[in-house]
């Protein structure tokens, strides 16, 4: 028989979703609040690309570059739009923002955003979901917003 096949490489980044350590949580925040979940990448694509939490629930993300190039070349982020928000408009606009690593700073559409980073660094962010609905997140990275993108569902 032939030998098995080769294992599939690494990701190139992935994001963590993690619960921090219990001295980072409110006493009114149970372990159960907290979302956990890891998400992978190999394909510039978050995969999952749904995450489902509730109202209010606490939301830590860690976004990992397991890549090798520097963010100015391959840069990721994770930015978690309004709802409504038109991921195209939201795209193009932050083009224009290269000196402060592809975020708007006249924007009101971003809930939360991790850093920019490159090949094997990563970046934590902390929040609350937002209320019920169907929010989009992006990298915002020129390019990678059309293919990289995925859905928080908050019920």
């Amino acid at each position: 028989p032939p030998p098995p096949p080769a294992p599939p490489p690494p990701p190139l980044f992935f994001l963590m979703i993690r619960r921090p350590p219990r001295s980072t949580l409110s006493s009114s925040a149970a372990a159960s609040d907290v979302y956990k979940r890891q998400i992978s990448n190999d394909q510039m694509e978050f995969i999952p690309n749904m995450l489902l939490v509730n109202a209010g629930q606490k939301i830590v993300l860690t976004l990992k570059h397991t890549g090798k190039l520097d963010k100015s070349i391959m840069g990721h982020n994770l930015v978690l739009l309004k709802k409504g928000t038109s991921i195209e408009k939201f795209g193009q606009a932050a083009l224009t923002f290269s000196q402060n690593d592809y975020i708007p700073t006249n924007s009101n559409a971003i809930i939360a955003y991790t850093d920019l980073i490159g090949g094997g660094e990563s970046s934590t962010i902390t929040f609350d979901a937002p209320d019920k609905g169907i929010y989009d997140f992006i990298c915002s990275f020129p390019g990678h917003w059309s293919i990289m993108k995925g859905k928080l569902i908050v019920k």
